[in-house]
């Protein structure tokens, strides 16, 4: 079986489990990743960018050549390759989880329990929640659904139908050490700045792909443009800035404005500012609906490109992926 056929079955599956189970409760093997990651930072951690690097490479590094080890053990075997597909795409994705937290701290809202909202916040991403009131931290759960589905399903994807499995797990590992270390906090401002910039490289096609598919599947799809075109050049991420614009566009609502990191104030422009309203309780549903749409466009079109580039390639090279069971 060629390359492409393991990786859009394999994909498909691991999309699907994610959607019916979720992220398991003990033993994430991402969960496990970010304990060894935190060992290796013991070890090196300077404050100097150069340790910070070789922190990156042996972390993603060494995922990486696990990864690749596991596919060529495997690879002539089809059904052995479809499962392990299968496996590490369910492990890397985290569609389902994300909706989870963010209807949990909807239904907090919806319910008026403000404190509630404010202890779940920190489940879903890292702003201070204690000085957030019922709009802000609804605001904070749809920039953090947006960027998410990027993050968590839409990159994966995307360096899944690149690189196979060893794709797949090179993507998770660059993407959470850049949460670990990834950060300007005075400890990691130097140290992971390598983490933090190799994220912006690999989560750059990912991020495109999630802007676009939620411009085609968000309902609102000159709004979102528009926002998208307008405003994404304005956000300090290279990569949030096209998600948030173009999530905010097709929600019709305002995205960006004045957060609070670990003590630290940062005051961002605001997205689709120009026709957008406040952010409601309401459209955190909205969003996650969103999310989920793109999750599985994103599946269709890195399947179907993974499909059409096997299908290009030249003949000797389908013939010896065929022999070699890839």
């Amino acid at each position: 079986m060629r390359a492409d056929r393991i990786f859009a079955y394999g994909a498909a599956a691991g999309l699907i489990g994610d959607l019916l189970l979720g992220d398991p409760r003990r033993g994430h093997p991402v969960a496990a990743f970010g304990r060894a990651a935190a060992g290796v930072e013991r070890r090196l951690w300077r404050d100097h960018r150069g340790w910070g690097a070789l922190h990156t490479l042996v972390c993603a590094g060494g995922a990486a050549g696990g990864a690749a080890l596991a596919a060529r053990a495997v690879r002539r075997h089809p059904a052995a390759s479809v499962a392990l597909t299968a496996a590490a795409t369910w492990s890397v994705v985290g569609g389902t989880s994300l909706g989870r937290e963010a209807r949990a701290i909807g239904g907090a809202l919806a319910a008026g329990d403000i404190e509630l909202a404010r202890e779940r916040l920190p489940h879903l991403c890292g702003r201070d929640p204690h000085s957030l009131d019922g709009p802000q931290i609804a605001r904070a759960v749809v920039e953090s659904v947006a960027e998410n589905t990027s993050d968590a399903v839409v990159g994966a994807l995307v360096w899944g139908a690149l690189g196979g499995v060893p794709g797949l797990v090179a993507f998770r590992a660059v993407n959470t050490l850049d949460a670990m270390v990834g950060h300007k906090s005075p400890r990691h401002l130097r140290y992971g700045w390598a983490s933090a910039r190799l994220d912006d490289v690999a989560g750059w096609p990912g991020a495109r792909l999630t802007a676009a598919l939620a411009v085609v599947a968000g309902g609102q799809p000159r709004r979102a443009l528009r926002a998208w075109r307008a405003d994404a050049g304005r956000h300090p991420s290279p990569n949030a800035g096209p998600v948030e614009a173009s999530f905010a566009g097709a929600l019709g609502v305002r995205l960006g404005g004045t957060l609070a990191y670990g003590g630290r104030v940062e005051h961002r422009p605001v997205l689709n500012g120009a026709t957008g309203r406040a952010v409601e309780t309401g459209d955190i549903e909205r969003a996650v609906r969103l999310s989920r749409r793109v999750g599985v466009l994103a599946l269709g079109v890195c399947a179907a490109g993974r499909l059409i580039a096997g299908r290009w390639s030249p003949p000797g090279r389908r013939a010896a992926a065929g022999r070699s069971g890839k």
